[in-house]
């Protein structure tokens, strides 16, 4: 896994099964580990703080991460752009393969 100071970078917990467990299972350390992993070591804290587990990740909007994290600006765009709303994305296409 290659570190990219972008923050493109696709952090993945451990594979089961050849898939990712479902962001919707994650406790708090979990979306932590995750975003250290992604190279958003710093960032990570403020989801801690605001005790997000996988489920609040999901629901979480754009104004979320960009006003409610209370990070700054460039950093929390890219989160949203490239990690949440991604996993949210295959969430809902798990979830609905799975039906």
């Amino acid at each position: 896994m290659e570190n990219k100071t972008n923050g493109s970078l696709e952090a993945k917990p451990k594979v089961e099964n050849g898939q990712l467990p479902d962001p919707a299972d994650w406790a708090v350390t979990d979306v932590v580990n995750y975003f250290k992993a992604a190279g958003f070591e710093e960032q990570a804290t403020a989801f801690q703080d605001q005790e997000i587990d996988g489920k609040s990740l999901l629901l979480m909007t754009r104004n979320d991460v960009l006003t409610g994290l209370s990070i700054k600006l460039g950093p929390a765009l890219k989160i949203y752009e490239y990690h949440v709303k991604p996993l949210q994305t295959q969430h809902l296409k798990s979830n609905a393969n799975a039906s």
